[in-house]
């Protein structure tokens, strides 16, 4: 019998061994995170352009992990909510963040997502770092990363425009830099720091805005081979003030010296972008410590192109064809700086864009534009006829309207029956698809997948009473150009690409959704995913 037991026992410990002799002591982790936003960009851009796409930029990263059908889950899919939702695998209802800007009710103005007048900007005399993340109420996976090396990763945030710069960065990051237009320098918010690094310093003295463009923005390629485009010269695209007609070549050295802002609206406003990252790595010593760190980068001169020009003109493929060149050049100085598989990077985007108004018309598709001004005058006068009473309605904005409670308790007005009553008139106006009382939006007649997106939307603090829904390829204001903001799949589906360290060669095909981004960062990276998250890990990447 003793021997049975000792032979048991031998067994049990051999087998508890083999269980874990493959688990290593301490967990392998990548020197650095790169998460790279395209701002606007469409997940048809990947292949698209991809005739005119070298083999080191978009194409070498999808040799990694690549989630074919991601979306994003909520309205409005605008830059400051895209944003957040990446980094903190949240939605609006959660976060905070339901807008670039939303009207509080409190103040009775209009706030930005990031406006915090307590802080001033740090490398220049504007008003660009004047900003915080306070209203953001969630984690981020930066800050994540943060706790859970006691402070001792480093985070850094790059981007053009403030709040690409300044959501994903967290709350807890070493710094966030935003870019100055005035003054052509890259700067932060006191916030972060009192005075800028000198490696920033000895970059801001190059004027490196000034020396991008030695002559006008002239296409890369000849003109008759952006065959994936309209034609240049295309009556629903916007011009630049100084010019006759939107067509190229566009923007002269002497508009970057005389306005240095200007260069967002030209590819070199990307080039600016990856040039300032890497000098933030060398600088910041990225990658080079005992603790991942992570480089959070937004490129936003996509987005200002594509508002200008919509996704069918030359200067937005010309955009994404240079911005390949420049992914490509910036893939290779990793490889050389932190060393190819030492590194993570994810590339997505905050949201995508419709068509032109124009452009679907010149082509039989149901389009049009409806302007925020317009329906809050005649959603009053409608009021106004109904029950005589003035200024029942106190806002309009982000396609959602903002009853005025005091004049309704003034007036001895059951605000459910004029909610009822508005929805009834909203919908019978040309272009609008349907109007949701927002605090009782899950009875509203809505396929499941549509509904969930403006409930995730809904924060009961800062959101307005109803939701405007307009039919597809409607948009709010833009006669000209192109936006973004809705529901739909040209909004909402965005690439999301997977390469580097730990990540197997795959694609995916299943739906994802940008939520997921924050989740599956937490798993492989073995930290707390953060604390308002809805994602989930993507089974595929992490397995």
């Amino acid at each position: 019998m003793k021997h049975i037991l000792l032979a048991l026992s031998v067994l049990m410990s051999y087998v508890a061994f083999s269980q874990t002799k493959n688990i290593p002591s301490s967990l392998s982790k990548p020197k650095l995170v790169i998460g790279i936003v395209v701002d606007q960009m469409r997940w048809d851009y990947l292949y698209r352009y991809a005739e005119k796409y070298g083999q080191t930029g978009f194409k070498r990263l999808q040799k990694g992990y690549n989630c074919e059908n991601t979306h994003i889950p909520y309205v409005p899919t605008y830059t400051g909510p895209g944003h957040t939702c990446i980094y903190t695998g949240s939605v609006p209802a959660i976060h905070g963040i339901i807008g670039n800007e939303w009207y509080d009710r409190e103040s009775r103005s209009i706030v930005s997502c990031v406006g915090d007048t307590n802080f001033k900007t740090i490398g220049a005399n504007g008003k660009e770092g004047k900003v915080s993340p306070n209203r953001m109420l969630t984690t981020t996976i930066t800050d994540e990363l943060r706790l859970a090396t006691n402070f001792r990763s480093r985070v850094i945030s790059i981007a053009a425009k403030d709040r690409s710069a300044i959501l994903p960065a967290g709350h807890a990051a070493n710094a966030a830099y935003c870019f100055d237009g005035e003054s052509g320098n890259w700067v932060t918010s006191s916030y972060y720091m009192d005075s800028l690094p000198q490696w920033a310093i000895n970059f801001n003295a190059k004027k490196s805005a000034v020396k991008y463009i030695t002559d006008h923005w002239q296409t890369i390629l000849a003109l008759k081979d952006y065959t994936e485009s309209t034609d240049d010269d295309a009556p629903f695209e916007k011009r630049f003030g100084a010019e006759d007609k939107p067509i190229f070549p566009h923007l002269s050295p002497v508009n970057i010296v005389q306005n240095p802002g200007t260069i967002l609206y030209t590819p070199w406003g990307n080039t600016l972008t990856f040039d300032f990252a890497k000098s933030a790595i060398v600088g910041e010593h990225l990658g080079k410590g005992a603790f991942t760190d992570f480089l959070a980068l937004s490129f936003s001169s996509t987005d200002y192109i594509g508002h200008q020009f919509g996704p069918n003109s030359v200067e937005a493929e010309d955009c994404y064809i240079r911005f390949d060149r420049d992914l490509g050049d910036f893939l290779s100085y990793l490889d050389k700086e932190i060393g190819a598989g030492n590194y993570i990077i994810f590339l997505t985007a905050d949201h995508g864009a419709s068509h032109a108004v124009g452009f679907n018309r010149e082509h039989h598709i149901p389009a049009g534009v409806l302007t925020g001004d317009t329906l809050k005058k005649k959603c009053n006068e409608f009021l106004k006829a109904q029950y005589g009473k003035d200024s029942l309605i106190e806002m309009f904005y982000n396609m959602q309207i903002y009853l005025h409670r005091d004049n309704l308790k003034r007036y001895a007005l059951n605000e459910d029956v004029i909610k009822k009553d508005l929805i009834n008139y909203l919908i019978s106006i040309s272009g609008v698809a349907k109007a949701i009382d927002l605090s009782t939006a899950k009875t509203t007649s809505l396929p499941a997948s549509y509904l969930d997106i403006f409930i995730n939307g809904y924060n009961q603090k800062r959101s307005g009473d109803i939701q405007l829904v307009l039919e597809p390829a409607y948009m709010e204001g833009y006669l000209k150009g192109t936006t973004h903001g809705s529901a739909y799949s040209y909004d909402t589906h965005i690439p999301l690409l997977w390469y580097g360290w730990g990540i197997k060669p795959g694609y995916d095909h299943s739906q994802t959704y940008m939520t997921d981004i924050a989740a599956t960062l937490a798993t492989l990276l073995h930290i707390q995913e953060p604390n308002g998250c809805v994602g989930k890990p993507i089974i595929g990447l992490v397995k």
